[in-house]
C-alpha cells in the first residue's frame, strides 16, 4: 500500500485522514513546522499552514504524496470565527487545496486570543477540559458534540481526496 505522510502528530488530525483514506494508504504523521504563527489568525495564515506542511513533507521527508492540516481563526468584520484547511501535494507537484466549515467563537474566547493566548490553550479554560485540540476540539465544545474536530477535519480530507482522485481519473 502506498503511503501518505501528514504534518501533525495531532490524533484527532490523525484520526480524520485515516478515516478518509486509510483503505487506500498506510497514512503516518510527522512533526513539521507550519511555517506560521502558532495561533493562525486569519484565513491566509491557515491555509498556508497546511500548505507549508505539506510541502515540508514532500522536500524534507521525500514524501511521495504528503498532507498538511491547520486549524486557525479569521475574522469576519470584527467578528472571530474558527476555521481550518488542509493541503494535499504530490512529489509530481500536484497541489490541492481545502476550507472547511466556520462557526463564530464567544466573546470570551476572543478576548483570550486578543491577548496572545492559543486556541487550544484558551478552550481548554472554556471548556475546563485538558487538551481539547487532541480531542473533540473546539467546534466540539461549541456545538456540543454534534461535530467534533475529527470530523471537521474528515470534512477537508474528503475534499482533498476527492479533487486528488478526480485529477488521477485525468490524467
Amino acid at each position: 500500500m502506498a503511503i501518505l505522510k501528514v504534518g501533525t502528530l495531532n490524533e484527532a488530525k490523525l484520526m480524520s485522514v485515516r478515516h478518509v483514506f486509510g483503505e487506500t494508504f498506510d497514512v503516518y504523521g510527522y512533526k513539521v513546522p507550519s511555517g506560521v504563527p502558532s495561533q493562525p489568525l486569519t484565513d491566509e495564515e491557515t491555509k498556508q499552514g497546511a500548505v507549508n506542511r505539506a510541502i515540508y513533507l514532500i522536500e524534507k521527508e521525500k514524501a511521495d504524496i504528503a498532507l498538511g492540516l491547520e486549524g486557525g481563526v479569521m475574522v469576519i468584520n470584527t467578528h472571530y470565527f474558527l476555521c481550518n484547511w488542509g493541503a494535499l501535494v504530490t512529489n509530481a507537484g500536484c497541489a490541492f487545496v481545502a476550507g472547511g466549515a466556520r462557526i463564530p467563537l464567544p466573546d470570551e474566547v476572543v478576548g483570550s486570543l486578543k491577548e496572545g493566548m492559543e486556541l487550544g490553550d484558551v478552550m481548554d479554560h472554556y471548556a475546563n477540559k485538558l487538551n481539547v485540540r487532541k480531542n473533540e476540539g473546539a467546534v466540539g465544545i461549541l456545538t456540543n458534540l454534534q461535530v467534533t474536530r475529527s470530523e471537521m477535519f474528515s470534512h477537508i480530507n474528503r475534499l482533498l481526496k476527492g479533487q486528488f482522485e478526480r485529477a488521477n481519473m485525468s490524467s
